[in-house]
């Protein structure tokens, strides 16, 4: 009896967030102005991996996410908003599968007078930005866990390339070298937990198309490469590796300007 109702419960959220996914889901103009598409490729061959198996764990697995997770939620939504009066989730424009734009949603770390649309590596002093609350969240990665909704509605994968901003040029054009903007983008990647903001764009780029590689060369190996990816978070986010304030290569320019002293 009680499991029946437990399973009936989580019938009526999926249906729920499914009905919220699908009102809410962006409409076919955000792509009006996306200079991306003009050298769209071929769609590329899928192995049942890609186009089955990970899609439908993505999709269990982050509405069974969402479920569990919604007190930590709450939690958060309470103490971003405290912290700094404001909307408690941060919507900005992203490059998805084949590089189409969708919006990525993330708990807000910054504060409202921050600059939208600017990569962090490119503001001057990010840290006078970033909320007492988002520095923790930063710090934790809790910060991306809305994603999870992102994954839900299929914009993203729990493990693929992190997605770039619209505006990101450099980067979009290093990953077409090796494909890597084929498929959705990620929660975390093979980067993410081989340096995450310490590397460099074609150091990045070149990380994201050894995924693509290991992916497209078989199911099992997708399958074997994303386990890798996911039980490498939770050590790198345990560790705090790879997080630092600055963005993409901030150390490695560092080490330049240090050598120029």
């Amino acid at each position: 009896m009680i499991a029946g109702i437990v399973f009936a419960c989580f019938i009526i959220t999926y249906i729920f967030l499914q009905i919220v996914a699908w009102l809410t889901n962006e409409d076919k103009s955000i792509d009006a102005d996306n200079p991306y598409l003009a050298d769209a490729k071929e769609p590329v061959k899928r192995n049942a991996y890609e186009q089955v198996i990970k899609p439908v764990l993505d999709r269990v697995l982050s509405f069974l996410c969402l479920v569990i997770l919604s007190p930590v939620f709450l939690i958060l939504c309470l103490a971003v908003y405290i912290d700094d009066p404001g909307p408690v989730f941060f919507k900005q424009k992203r490059i998805g599968k084949d590089k189409h734009y969708f919006y990525l949603h993330k708990f807000r770390t910054m504060k409202m007078s921050a600059p939208h649309d600017v990569p962090t590596n490119q503001l001057k002093n990010p840290e006078e930005y970033i909320t007492r609350v988002g520095r923790f969240l930063r710090k934790t990665s809790l910060d991306e866990l809305s994603q999870l909704w992102d994954i839900f509605r299929s914009k993203m994968h729990i493990v693929s390339p992190r997605p770039a901003l619209w505006n990101q040029d450099d980067l979009v054009a290093e990953r077409d070298k090796y494909d890597a903007n084929s498929v959705r983008p990620g929660l975390t990647g093979w980067a993410q937990i081989n340096g995450r903001d310490e590397l460099e764009i074609p150091l990045k780029a070149r990380l994201d198309g050894e995924y693509i590689r290991a992916l497209r060369e078989s199911s099992l190996k997708g399958f074997c490469m994303d386990c890798r990816c996911f039980f490498g978070t939770i050590r790198s986010v345990v560790k705090h590796d790879g997080v630092v304030e600055g963005g993409t290569g901030v150390l490695e320019k560092e080490k330049r300007n240090r050598g120029r002293k």
